[in-house]
């Protein structure tokens, strides 16, 4: 996890330089809170998590001379704080031969990807996991999926270009339980732009799953983008609409300067964020951790204290 964590903070390297105005040696007086607030709302933190860090900032050191290390640790503290409550590793639930799990998102966002390193992982985790390539309108997603399968041994039903994709859930759905799999993920179509369409679709893949198993699917995964930034939380919105999203991943936060919009997205939804990513590599996808994330957000070293509670209780900087 020490690796990974060095990976973290690189890939957040460029959404630490968003904070650099920040981390100054300052006296905290309102002209210079307002000014810190401004660069949270700008480092994409959102307004709400901006001002309940001026808050604190206010209550505890207006007035005062603070150290950079000072205004990163309390910085990293109420991040953490925000993300505590949503990271929460994806299990698969062990009464359901197979958990089945919905993976929804915009084209490019990530999703087939995602779902290549999920199987993977809980592959090599000795669970046995099938897909659903049922993003039929993209060839690309297909032969992805399936490049996929090659990789982790795990089975890919899939159709013919266009082929209906709620008939290829219904018969993953049937061949996983046949089989007894542990893990069933299934593609889905992303065309946000024809929100009618994608809404349809969406909700015939449910409706035929269910005819075979009524309790389908036990998961829906939103995967966004972290390079949209504000954008995700417009489509963390739209996608709720549509079907009960019951969990987040966010991917490519190592190309982008917009780490924070994770935090908005915590404080704005309260959705679980089951795994993030830092690069393309199976390895680079991992569960999501409140304290590596925010010390990695703001550049903390090992020596950074993060506070998940209001007591003396605290990290002690190491990596997970």
């Amino acid at each position: 996890m020490a690796g990974f964590f060095s990976r973290l903070r690189d890939g957040l390297s460029r959404s630490t330089q968003k904070f650099g105005a920040v981390f100054t040696h300052r006296r905290l007086d309102d002209s210079a809170l307002e000014d810190l607030e401004d660069e949270l709302i700008a480092a994409d933190l959102g307004p709400a998590v901006a001002s309940r860090v001026i808050e604190e900032f206010r209550a505890t050191r207006f007035g005062r001379d603070v150290t950079a290390a000072e205004i990163r640790e309390t910085l990293a503290t109420e991040i953490a704080r925000v993300l505590a409550p949503v990271a929460v590793p994806f299990e698969p639930d062990p009464k359901h031969h197979p958990h089945v799990v919905l993976v929804v998102g915009v084209n490019g966002s990530g999703k087939t990807t995602t779902i290549g390193k999920i199987a993977r992982q809980f592959g090599e985790a000795g669970k046995s996991v099938m897909m659903v390539a049922g993003d039929t309108f993209r060839a690309a997603a297909v032969e992805q999926l399936q490049v996929w399968g090659q990789r982790t041994g795990a089975p890919v039903i899939a159709g013919k270009p266009g082929s209906d994709a709620a008939g290829l859930a219904y018969e993953g759905v049937k061949q996983a339980t046949e089989a007894r799999a542990d893990l069933l993920l299934i593609d889905t179509a992303g065309r946000l732009h024809n929100k009618g369409a994608l809404m349809e679709e969406l909700a015939k893949i449910i409706r035929v799953m269910r005819k075979f198993d009524e309790s389908a699917p036990h998961s829906v995964l939103l995967v966004l983008d972290a390079t949209v930034g504000q954008n995700a939380v417009e489509q963390v919105r739209v996608f709720r609409e549509l079907i009960n999203v019951t969990g987040l991943v966010v991917t490519k936060l190592d190309g982008s300067a917009r780490g924070g919009i994770v935090v908005a997205l915590a404080d704005a939804y309260k959705l679980p964020v089951h795994y993030v990513g830092v690069g393309e590599q199976a390895g680079d996808l991992r569960p999501f951790s409140a304290q590596d994330f925010a010390r990695g957000l703001v550049g903390g070293e090992g020596d950074l204290t993060v506070r998940l509670v209001d007591d003396e209780a605290a990290t002690d900087g190491t990596a997970g």
